[in-house]
């Protein structure tokens, strides 16, 4: 054993990991990603654009992490990272190119590295992204043993005329909204709060309020990719406007895709709401206007359109067999965003 291992760094256990992703990347990544892992940064050759502008998103997965950590279950949260730096750069109207990710623990365990980095080549697949490359750090005395932290970040291209900028967007336009998968990877230091701080709640717990379904499954529900959703109505130039809905809720993610002046009406009986939110809000006893600012409330992505392109839009979305509801519209006045029919 050298002087590094006794520290406790496992340089060997890195090595592994490496290996292994080699396989996998060989699979996943297309002939523009030049050479392999390895090199000290990775290389993609851009595809050909009039005028191109990178646009380049970063996250990381929050305190969700903390129950993968808790539960040991670790298979689900590498697609929660990709989906929040992907669906970022996507809602600017680019076409996702590649990610890297970065992954801090205690120990380097190759099957545990394993198991975070099948989230993450799920992501990418879902995506159409390669997997360029990362960094796994093993820092024993920064994380206690079993803790890890996710970040990364995507990196997509657009043409300059076909970014969804607020300018797009006019009075009249209609609002689509996309379901969410559940959570996502918002709200979870209230969540833990709620239910296993306040409450003493367990991960088999089948609750009733949730129609029977498991705890833990319902927390880790991955986040939403809606990548293969929005590409062809991008192809298509028909959409004016996109917003991901992540911390902040509706309430303050829709006002980033308008302009000034302008007012995004929501009827907030559009859409049907997945248990967990009605019940966590009664746990916490929310106000509307804190439930919708903590949480994404059942919509992951809402998109602006022309009234003229409803038709084709609903037909497209179809076709992709992306369900979507016609949750709104846009109006002149203020403030940015109001809720109609609003009951918890």
């Amino acid at each position: 054993m050298d002087a590094y291992e006794k520290a406790g760094v496992n340089i060997a256990a890195g090595e592994t990991v490496v290996t292994n992703l080699q396989q996998q990347l060989q699979k996943l990544n297309g002939t523009n990603v030049l050479g392999g892992l390895g090199a000290f940064a990775g290389l993609y050759q851009l595809p050909e654009q009039q005028q191109p502008v990178l646009v380049a998103g970063t996250d990381g997965v929050g305190t969700k992490l903390l129950l993968a950590i808790e539960s040991g279950r670790r298979t689900t949260v590498g697609q929660d990272l990709v989906a929040m730096c992907v669906n970022d750069v996507v809602a600017q109207g680019a076409q996702p190119l590649f990610f890297l990710d970065y992954l801090a623990l205690a120990q380097t365990e190759p099957q545990q590295v394993a198991e975070l980095m099948q989230g993450i080549i799920a992501g990418c697949q879902q995506s159409g992204m390669a997997l360029l490359g990362g960094e796994t750090a093993e820092m024993p005395d920064m994380y206690a043993n079993g803790h890890y932290d996710l970040a990364g970040f995507s990196v997509g291209v657009a043409e300059k005329s076909a970014l969804l900028t607020p300018d797009n967007v006019q009075a009249g336009d209609i609002l689509i909204g996309l379901p969410s998968s559940g959570l996502h990877s918002n709200g979870f230091s209230l969540v833990r709060q709620l239910l296993f701080k306040d409450r003493d709640y367990h991960f088999t717990d089948t609750p009733t309020e949730l129609g029977g379904a498991n705890l833990l499954d319902t927390l880790l529900t991955p986040t939403q990719i809606y990548v293969q959703a929005l590409q062809p109505l991008l192809q298509q130039k028909l959409l004016v406007g996109a917003a991901h809905i992540t911390g902040g809720g509706l309430l303050d993610n829709v006002p980033r895709m308008l302009p000034a002046g302008l007012q995004a009406q929501l009827d907030l009986a559009s859409w049907p709401q997945p248990p967990i939110f009605k019940w966590l809000c009664q746990l916490g006893e929310l106000s509307t206007a804190a439930a919708y600012t903590t949480f994404n409330m059942g919509i992951g992505m809402v998109l602006a359109i022309h009234p003229e392109n409803l038709a084709q839009v609903q037909a497209q979305l179809a076709q992709q067999h992306q369900v979507n509801y016609q949750i709104g519209t846009v109006q002149s006045g203020m403030p940015a965003v109001k809720l109609v029919a609003a009951a918890l």
